[in-house]
């Protein structure tokens, strides 16, 4: 039986949720489904994820393939990062000080992008005050 972990879409017209579910490849994408890992909404800014990590590792440990989508969910929530590590055959305490590292690096890159967005918001305001100004001048 060939496991892929995929999205499962949910929710209404023009609104999708998806769940994450692990389910044999030979089943309907909105059809029966083993296991339900969590969940996915595209449409909130930022897009929210929930994810059981526990059971997404054993999935992936069984041999369970993600698709594209979900593997790149995964590689968001450091879950992909965590399998690397264990594969590898590091101590519990090695993997979780990794993830920590992993975790403080993924929000100074966020926080850091917030400040660039913030920055770029701030010179596009100011450049259409001062067209607004010299408009008025004349």
């Amino acid at each position: 039986m060939a496991v892929k972990i995929r999205l499962r879409r949910m929710g209404k017209k023009r609104q999708p949720v998806y769940k994450i579910v692990a389910a044999d490849a030979r089943f309907p994408r909105d059809g029966k489904y083993l296991e339900s890992l969590g969940t996915y909404n595209p449409k909130s800014n930022p897009h929210s994820i929930e994810l059981n990590e526990e059971r997404a590792l054993y999935w992936l440990g069984v041999g369970a393939q993600p698709t594209d989508t979900v593997k790149s969910i995964l590689r968001q929530t450091g879950v992909s990062h965590k399998q690397e590590l264990i594969k590898r055959g590091l101590s519990e305490e090695q993997v979780q000080a990794a993830m920590a590292q992993w975790s403080s690096v993924k929000e100074a890159a966020a926080a850091k992008k917030a400040t660039k967005k913030k920055t770029a918001s701030d010179k596009s305001t100011a450049e259409v005050k001062s067209a607004s100004s010299e408009s008025a001048a004349e």
